[in-house]
């Protein structure tokens, strides 16, 4: 495996400071944000380090020649929204952009784009299923066109009021995984897989690696952490927010050991991307790094 970060912990520098403090720390590798450039959304959202609306020829090459004397690969093109959206005007410009990425991932030979499928917030799972047989298949067939890879993440992005029914993101369990992949059998669709959202969900994070072994096609290391005491207080039907935390991997429940060896089981010799949500973590430049540097120092126990 490849061991790398996502790059939207660093939303206020250049692609080019980014890689250097991805090279200068060690890291193989980074999920480059692609965002549209503008402001954020929400945290961790709206970052822009890879700007794919002015990807010219010469851009292109001035960005993989910096990786290679860098030394630091990008794993993917990370663009996190809602395809899905029930804004129908939100929604069109969302794909516009998901395509444009997919197409200067292929330009620039990376051939991955990480993702959100999305979700109407306000309807069923049912009704969601047929909205994705409605709106991705265009998006997957652009994908295979492309030779592209899209790896959606397992996020449900359901945390607070602003997200509350549906969430945000239909792709949130191994039941739903199967009901997407039978009616997109595509191999360039797949996941981009996070234990930490089964954490706070009760879910079984190890079995799956095993079950959808052929369709990982990336790796999110990011730690939950939930507190018992407050999940006792509020119960499951709370904003998560209330009873659990995103951590820096080894500061939550995760249990690496278990994951990676199943990883290393099935013979996953990918991307796995580091991604830093730790509140304990932000408010300064130094504290930052430091959550890259102590994130990098844990996970090496188990990915060289």
């Amino acid at each position: 495996m490849k061991l790398g970060f996502v790059s939207a912990i660093l939303p206020d520098k250049t692609f080019e400071e980014m890689i250097d403090i991805a090279s200068e720390l060690g890291y193989a590798c980074v999920e480059v944000a692609c965002w549209p450039v503008g402001k954020a959304e929400r945290r961790y959202a709206g970052v822009t380090h890879i700007d794919v609306e002015q990807l010219s020829d010469e851009k292109a090459e001035h960005i993989l020649d910096y990786c290679r004397n860098k030394k630091v690969e990008i794993s993917s093109l990370a663009y996190y929204p809602n395809p899905m959206d029930g804004n129908l005007e939100a929604r069109e410009k969302t794909i516009a952009h998901l395509k444009k990425v997919i197409e200067a991932s292929a330009k620039l030979g990376i051939n991955m784009v990480t993702t959100f499928l999305g979700r109407d917030q306000g309807k069923t799972v049912k009704e969601n299923l047929e909205l994705f047989r409605e709106i991705w298949p265009p998006i997957i067939a652009l994908a295979e066109e492309k030779k592209v890879k899209i790896a959606i993440e397992n996020c449900p992005m359901l945390f607070g009021e602003d997200q509350w029914p549906g969430g945000q993101n239909l792709f949130t369990s191994p039941k739903i995984w199967r009901e997407i992949f039978g009616i997109a059998d595509s191999p360039n669709l797949g996941i981009n897989f996070d234990p930490s959202h089964m954490i706070w969900q009760m879910m079984d994070y190890v079995e799956p690696v095993y079950t959808f072994k052929d369709r990982i096609l990336h790796v999110h290391f990011k730690d939950i952490r939930l507190f018992q005491k407050k999940l006792d207080e509020v119960g499951t039907m709370a904003y998560p927010l209330e009873y659990m935390s995103p951590k820096l991997p080894g500061f939550g429940d995760v249990d690496w050991g278990a994951l990676v060896s199943a990883l290393n089981e099935i013979g996953y010799d990918g991307y796995a991307c580091i991604e830093i949500e730790d509140r304990a973590f932000e408010g300064s430049e130094e504290k930052v790094l430091d959550s890259l540097k102590i994130s990098k120092r844990y996970m090496e126990q188990f990915v060289i």
